[in-house]
């Protein structure tokens, strides 16, 4: 396993995260959003009306400006869909840094777009009895190898991968490493978009606000004790 700490890597801002609620409920279940590289926080954010509105949605704003926004993986040394695994899990470590200090909910999601789909993918791996589901939109997973791994093979989470099929950003090596991972350590509903190319829109959209539902309706459902 390659070393989970570089030594420059910022913290998150804490008072840059957006909250759809003002005061997070530890009863509630929390979903945790992450941009792709060169948006910020308000991106993902922008889909909380398409989601249900009882979760607690809290979205990231990556600590490293570029591009007029922020990345979890600078641009410089690290390719597009190959971040270098020690700057990945050094923003992974950064992110759990921050969420270390929540109290606790009832269900934990991730979602992410792009880098953002990354980082998603990485905390599960890191973590795997932590995060209950994973959204990945427009991502890839990080090529290196983590403890979870071999629990999320036997645990397989439930992940939905939605993806253009005219997306020119993510090489296709990158999908295929994916596509690879994610049919050996998850249950992946992979859904691949006509129309879409590296976006989040129409479809897509409906079809991740029904399956967040689920997982909501799943974690209240195994709260209650019901069969």
């Amino acid at each position: 396993m390659i070393s989970n700490r570089t030594s420059n890597y910022p913290p998150l801002d804490p008072d840059a995260v957006l909250w759809s609620h003002s005061k997070a409920d530890p009863d509630s279940d929390l979903l945790i959003m992450m941009h792709g590289w060169s948006y910020d926080e308000r991106h993902l954010f922008a889909l909380r009306s398409r989601l249900p509105q009882e979760l607690t949605i809290a979205s990231l704003r990556a600590p490293i400006a570029e591009a007029g926004g922020y990345a979890w993986f600078p641009s410089s040394g690290n390719p597009i869909g190959d971040p270098r695994p020690e700057v990945a899990n050094a923003a992974v470590d950064a992110a759990l840094a921050w969420y270390d200090d929540l109290p606790r909910f009832r269900s934990v999601g991730v979602m992410g777009f792009s880098q953002g789909g990354a980082m998603a993918l990485q905390l599960m791996r890191r973590r795997p009895a932590e995060f209950a589901y994973g959204i990945q939109l427009g991502g890839f997973v990080v090529d290196d190898a983590q403890p979870g791994d071999r629990q999320l093979a036997l645990t397989r989470p439930p992940v939905f991968w939605g993806r253009g099929a005219h997306d020119s950003v993510i090489p296709g090596s990158a999908i295929r490493r994916t596509a690879e991972f994610s049919a050996t350590h998850l249950s992946v509903d992979e859904r691949v978009y006509s129309d879409l190319g590296h976006d989040v829109a129409g479809q897509e959209v409906r079809d991740l606000g029904v399956f967040v539902g689920g997982m909501v309706d799943h974690a209240r459902t195994a709260a209650e004790g019901k069969p």
